[in-house]
């Protein structure tokens, strides 16, 4: 499966929607838009995971690597609406503790 990335644009924030598959063969296309939004000075990046149903660890690097790039360009990241299997990742590798995760989970809790 692949991963459709929408970005829409609303003044000094970043809307990321995303859907399907987060993995080695997909994780590309999400690292260059997410780069390219928190490299942006002060921007506040939110990423839309509703519709992804899996990601592996090549998609937790992606995230890790944009939590960095915010860190060095003053900008935000943000991870909402979460299925449950996704949201379990963070939590167990930890993440969930160093990048801004959203409580609200579908398809759980």
């Amino acid at each position: 499966m692949n991963l459709t990335v929408d970005v829409q644009e609303n003044e000094g924030k970043s809307v990321v929607l995303l859907a399907g598959e987060i993995d080695a063969y997909t994780a590309p296309k999400l690292k260059e838009t997410l780069l390219t939004l928190t490299e942006k000075e002060g921007n506040k990046v939110e990423v839309n995971l509703e519709q992804v149903n899996y990601m592996d660890s090549t998609g937790l690097g992606v995230f890790v690597s944009g939590l960095k790039s915010t860190k060095e360009n003053n900008s935000e990241l943000k991870l909402v609406q979460l299925q449950d299997r996704v949201y379990r990742l963070f939590e167990i590798t930890g993440l969930i503790d160093v990048i801004d995760v959203d409580k609200t989970v579908q398809g759980g809790y």
